[in-house]
This record gives structure tokens, sequence and C-alpha cells, in this order.
């Protein structure tokens, strides 16, 4: 009912996404709703030939100051507020109807700030006061008012009236959870806008506020007895994985997209053709090349066993000729590119299965933060950019590096940086030669590249080695001068120091230092 004593119900919709709105209303006032609303809304239904009064009949005031000022009045909340049996004195007393529907979406900041053009003041202008107050207000008296703030569950609200029955209160409760979830999701996005623009002494916020929209429920989560989903911040970018379009294959898993992740962005540190190969998270192959297809051709030697299953990137247009190549060679999971061509897309259709993705060729490098979770608590941090020039490296070794070796260690300390602690990359022209991921000793992680190096019957002489971290002794240096290796990249900082330089120069190595680390957890 509008107000005590009378049947007709009320339904007030003011939406800035106006999708499926005319129909919706349309079938609203076949049940016996009046229809109320605001500004473009309410010209939108009355051209569709719908009977709607506006607020300001209600309210009894006029919108004002350019339509800050509309539903801001007790004739809106005491409607939306008051409860049955409890609050009818107040409404007759008052003249107060009852809302029993409020249909509302909010002004559209997201998409104002998203605009490359967009001002401040635009900002400003787009942070909506009166729908959230309103949302907020009919979702408390959820047990009365029926909130809607998405366009999908128009038609689950009409199947009620179709039915002859009002909402039941677990859809209402649900609707009014939903609402909230809205609100504080608006209210996040202006937050972190306004946050951007403060000089302040640290970029970490006291109450650290995400919006994040939930865009996949997964199969399941790293082991099928887990659960997960995917959920994307409004502003992820176009180059990521988050931003990207499947354009074939099965839907993604965790699994997948966490390999996707470090895959592109890896390849996405290297400014030639180049291509990337993860499995479990870490680089097995990774090459520069001439052409996509020679860049996958050396990545994939670097350890054609582990790349079975495994997730390819490239940075650049993956053309037809490389998708040939690739499934001629292997079987792969997830391939990512910020452009797939036309021809290199109808190559993989003979493989439905897999996953192939166009990332978008605006890479935006250290988009917001690196989050990890703990039980009950989150970790935030910026993420590790990497270093700069080698020209800032330090060498410490009696011998410098040569021209080709400078080459090799730059190109080696880049890959490193996404290989899992304690991390030894293995590396000459442009190609990696062997990668030890992920070992509770530095030395075993050098052990086991020397193996791999080994296995795909590569020759280290002359290589170079790039160490994530420091040498806490020189055994890991001695290991791979046995092996060949001539030049190394490392941070440096241990307390052995000395020794470990002292093992380089015994055996004619070149080393330097970059005095920044690089470790991966």
């Amino acid at each position: 009912m509008s107000r005590p004593g009378e049947a007709r119900r009320r339904a007030l919709l003011s939406v800035s996404d106006k999708k499926g709105l005319v129909p919706f209303a349309e079938e609203l006032a076949t049940h016996s709703f009046e229809l109320v609303s605001t500004g473009g809304t309410a010209k939108l239904l009355r051209e569709a030939g719908l009977a709607v009064t506006e607020v300001s009949e209600i309210t009894g005031f006029p919108e004002i100051m350019d339509g800050r000022v509309k539903t801001l009045h007790p004739a809106v909340h005491g409607g939306l507020l008051a409860r049955a049996g409890i609050d009818d004195a107040a409404l007759t007393e008052h003249e107060i109807g009852l809302i029993d529907v409020l249909v509302v979406n909010l002004y559209p900041f997201e998409q104002t700030i998203s605009k490359p053009s967009c001002s401040e003041a635009e900002a400003i202008e787009n942070i909506d006061v009166g729908g959230p107050a309103m949302l907020r207000a009919a979702a408390k008296n959820h047990d009365r008012v029926s909130v809607v703030v998405d366009v999908r569950d128009y038609e689950r609200v009409l199947e009620f009236f179709r039915r002859g029955e009002e909402p039941s209160a677990a859809f209402k409760r649900e609707l009014a959870a939903k609402a909230f979830a809205h609100t504080a999701a608006y209210d996040a996005l202006i937050s972190n806008y306004l946050r951007a623009r403060l000089e302040t002494a640290s970029p970490y916020p006291e109450r650290l506020v995400l919006s994040y929209r939930r865009v996949a429920q997964l199969r399941y989560g790293e082991n099928p007895h887990q659960s997960a989903a995917l959920y994307r911040h409004p502003a992820a970018p176009s180059g990521s994985v988050a931003g990207a379009t499947q354009l074939q294959g099965k839907p993604l898993s965790f699994n997948n997209l966490v390999d996707a992740d470090t895959a592109l962005q890896c390849v996405l540190a290297f400014a030639v053709p180049a291509c990337v190969i993860v499995k479990h998270a870490n680089p097995c192959g990774i090459a520069l090349g001439s052409t996509p297809t020679d860049a996958y051709e050396k990545a994939y030697a670097g350890d054609p066993t582990s790349a079975f299953g495994g997730v390819i990137a490239f940075n650049g247009p993956l053309d037809g000729a490389t998708a040939e190549t690739i499934l001629a060679n292997q079987f792969a999971e997830v391939v990512v590119a910020p452009k797939v061509t036309e021809e290199a897309a109808d190559a993989f259709t003979r493989k439905a299965n897999i996953r192939v993705l166009e990332s978008g060729a605006d890479h935006a490098p250290g988009f917001g933060w690196d989050m990890r979770s703990l039980e009950g608590a989150l970790l935030v941090q910026e993420h590790d950019s990497g270093d700069g020039s080698s020209a800032d490296w330090k060498t410490v070794t009696r011998r410098a590096p040569s021209t080709r070796e400078l080459e090799d260690l730059s190109f080696a300390w880049t890959v490193v940086r996404f290989v899992k602690s304690n991390a030894i990359v293995y590396a000459r022209d442009g190609r990696t030669l062997g990668i030890g991921a992920g070992q509770m000793s530095r030395v075993m992680s050098a052990r086991i590249a020397a193996i791999q190096a080994d296995e795909q019957g590569f020759d280290l002489t002359g290589a170079a080695m790039a160490s994530d971290a420091f040498f806490p002794f020189r055994d890991g240096v001695d290991l791979a001068a046995e092996h060949g290796i001539r030049a190394v990249v490392q941070p440096g900082g241990s307390l052995r120091d000395e020794e470990v330089i002292a093992a380089a120069d015994e055996r004619g190595v070149a080393m330097v230092f970059t005095g920044r680390r690089h470790f991966r957890h």
C-alpha cells in the first residue's frame, strides 16, 4: 500500500543506467504500482506512455541546485524507512506515502573517471548523494521494501508479482545485501579517487577500502576441493590478464590465471619480440627472437618437458605461423598475446580446448598494488618494477664483463625477477639455458639450473648467471664456474661478499652488483 488504508503500491525509480527500465516499469504498472520518478528517468517513462508522479509532487519541493537536491526529503525517506504497523501514525500525521519498491543505480562515477579527459570538477559532480541515501534507507528497511540496484534482478522481482505474491523475506534480504555492497563499492571508488590526489607521506591509507567485482565463478581453486572466483578491479587495465578477452577455449582455472599473469608480466618486460613459457608459476623457458616464432622455438627448446601443458605468452602480435608452430610442438593450456591475428585465431580453433587470450596492447605496468592474503590479514606492497639501466651496476671483480656478457646479464636479471626464490638463471644470447627455482638453498637452485641445461644439451661455457639475492657462501659461484659460467649478476650485500668476489676472481668470472634484490615468494 502507498499509505495506511490505501491499496495501491508505490515504486520509486531513479536510474542512471536505464537499460531494461521501461518494460520493467510497464509491468509494475499492470500490477497496480504508482510510478514515482525524477528528472531524466521520469522523462523516459512518460515518453513510453506511462503515468509518472514526479518526486517533487510528493515532496512539495522542487529539485534545486541543478538536481543536487531532489530526493533528500522526509516524504521520500519516511516512505522508505516506515515500519509496517509501527510508524502508521507518523505517516498519517505527515501525509507520507509508503514506498514499496525502490529502483536506483547511481551516477556513473566509475565510467566518468575512466575517461582520460575527466576533470576533477566533472568527477565531483558525478558523486551521487541522494541515490546512496535512498538505497541505504530501503536496504535497512528490507523487511518491507524491495530495493533493486541490478538490472538482472528486474525479472526476479516481477516473478513474485506475476504469482500474486510479495517478494519473499529471503529475496528482499538478498537484494538489501546487494544494495549495501553497491554503495560500499561506490564509496570505495570515490575514496580511492580522492586519496590518489592527496600529497601524503605514506601511499598506504590507514583504512584500505577495496572494490572488486566478481566476473567469474571458477570450477575450483588451486585444487579440486577448493572453491574459487575471479574478482576484477573496476580500473583493470588493458594489457593485463584481468582485462584480457578470451577468444576461445575452456573456462580459465585458478592456476591458469596465476600462470598467465606471471607469463604476461614477464614477457612485457622486454622491448623486442619475446616469448615466455610458464609452468606452475615459474618460467621454464624464455627467449628473445627476430620474430614471435623464433622467440617461441628458443623458449620451448629451453625445457620442452616442462613446457607441456604450460602457459605461453608473447609481447607482440601472435601470427599464424607461430600458432602453427605451437600446435605442432606441444600441448598448451593457455596462449596469451596483446593481439592475436585472424590467421592465428583460425589455427587454434583446431584445438578447441586451448584457452587463447588477447590482452590488448596498452599495458599499464605496476597497476595498483601487489597484494597477498594471510589468515585474517592482507599484505600490500608496491610492484617490483625492476632496476632500470644496467649502467648503474657496479663491477666488483678484477675482470669487467664484456659488452656481450652485459647483454646476457641484463637479460638474465630481467628473467630472474619472475622466478620464485631462491632463483638462479643461466642465459646466453637472449635465451634461458637453465632455471633453478624455489629451492631452500641457493646452491641447490644453481645445481638444478645446471642439470636442466645439461639435459637439453646446452653448453654453459661463456654463459651468464643471475641470482635474485646475494650468495651467502661462495659455493654457488664455484659450482656455476665449474660449468663454464663467465659472468654473474647479483644484488650483493652478503657478510661474505669478499669471499664470493674472491671465488669469482680465482676463476676469471666477471661479477656485477645491482644493489637491489628480487625475491619472489
